[in-house]
């Protein structure tokens, strides 16, 4: 079999509950990578990106949730897409590349000739079967997907220098603190299965140095407070910038869109850019507008078959409204998320927020927040079971499950 037709297999790396603490107080109700982006889950994004990679025989999630958190998921996806989804529990963190390592007898099951990798909590359209077959032509170890961004930007993620001509990987630094390039790292990779022996070199190289520092009773003191981490090898630091320069790792570029999702306000922007891309590739999912039973939608919406949405109601664009949720009359949302079983009741209006699931937004009440992503108090976020009463105004504002809002609160975070 030559290596055009191998085996791929796709590892997506989910973190933990460790991981989400900046996206509280939505992770307090489900992981992370199950908060749901245009109305699918975030890590359902990069599964269906999988999909349209030919050959693949199965995807893996490797993560420390506990395996019950996402049972219901797997078993219900791995029907849709007929490709076995199964999820890999670390028992501890063993890095970007030490997770992958830690479960390479799995990986390797299906004899693969080549290996996915990619980070949960990034946004974009995942040109994989393109990236593919770059990586086949460059006939490296491994390729990194890159994109070009402000230099401003680019200090938060890292960076590297790639040959103009031959695409292959020269330099690469994780967050400088002087500017190197403006080409980042995306979290999405190609690799053959040469990636083992390169971890496994680094874990060699760890052990022997581990057992050189038992010389002095000083340093002997010091391991022992502090053991060196063996199998906790980085992707970036440990693998991607010492083989830099070294012929063996090459870049793919996407002129398309790109996010990390760290925080709530970034799922929103997020949910906005899956919610335009469906246009294209899944437009059976996007809700239309117009008749006379249908609310009026504007732009790019999702609403779940079980939502109830009054035929007054004004939706859009960027709004995506989950099972269950219930839309009163002459409602008006505008780039909102509303979770399940949420009610919005007569004329109240919803702008640049995420409503959590089973609250309740009272008649002519107004939640909002403003376009700024990244903003601690940007977007307005509502827990699980907050009710805001009747004329109550909500702005920029942050809320913690089960709270009654009675009074109008304006860049606030109410504990």
């Amino acid at each position: 079999m030559g290596i055009s037709e191998g085996k791929v297999v796709a590892v997506i790396m989910v973190g933990g509950p460790t991981k989400g603490t900046r996206f509280r107080p939505l992770s307090l109700n489900v992981p992370k990578p199950l908060f749901p982006l245009a109305g699918q889950p975030m890590v359902h994004h990069p599964i269906s990106a999988c999909r349209r990679i030919p050959n693949l025989a199965q995807i893996y999630l490797v993560g420390f949730y506990e395996e019950k958190e996402f049972s219901l998921y797997m078993s219900s996806i791995s029907n849709e897409l007929k490709v076995p989804v199964r999820y890999l529990r670390e028992d501890k963190p063993h890095g970007s590349a030490g997770g992958l390592y830690r479960f390479r007898d799995h990986i390797m099951e299906d004899n693969p000739s080549h290996i996915v990798l990619l980070n949960c909590d990034v946004c974009c359209s995942f040109p994989l079967p393109d990236m593919l077959e770059a990586h086949k032509r460059y006939a490296g170890m491994g390729t990194i997907l890159v994109i070009k961004v402000s230099a401003e930007l680019a200090s938060q993620f890292g960076e590297l220098v790639a040959d103009p001509v031959t695409h292959e990987l020269l330099h690469y630094t994780e967050k400088p603190e002087t500017f190197v390039s403006d080409r980042i790292n995306c979290g999405v990779y190609m690799f053959t299965p040469d990636i083992f022996s390169a971890i496994e070199d680094v874990v060699k190289q760890r052990k022997e140095r581990a057992n050189l520092q038992r010389v002095t009773s000083f340093e002997a003191l010091q391991s022992a407070t502090k053991p060196l981490l063996v199998d906790y090898v980085r992707l970036d630091q440990d693998i991607l910038s010492p083989l830099a320069g070294k012929k063996k790792l090459y870049t793919y570029e996407t002129v398309d869109f790109w996010e990390q999702i760290k925080t709530p306000g970034m799922s929103l922007k997020c949910s906005a850019l899956y919610l335009t891309q469906f246009r294209m590739t899944s437009p059976h999912l996007l809700a239309a507008g117009g008749g006379t039973k249908n609310a009026t939608i504007i732009g790019d919406v999702y609403i779940h078959p079980s939502a109830k949405v009054h035929p007054s109601a004004k939706i859009g664009p960027n709004v995506s409204i989950s099972a269950n949720a219930r839309i009163g009359a002459g409602a008006r949302l505008i780039s909102c998320i509303i979770l399940d079983d949420v009610e919005i009741k007569e004329n109240a209006v919803v702008v640049h927020s995420i409503i959590g699931w089973k609250s309740s937004i009272g008649k002519w009440s107004r939640v909002q927040g403003e376009e700024d992503y990244n903003a601690k108090l940007g977007i307005t976020i509502l827990g699980e079971s907050v009710a805001v009463e009747d004329e109550v105004v909500v702005v920029k504002s942050i809320v913690l499950p089960n709270k009654t809002l009675n009074i109008s609160v304006q860049e606030e975070i109410i504990l």
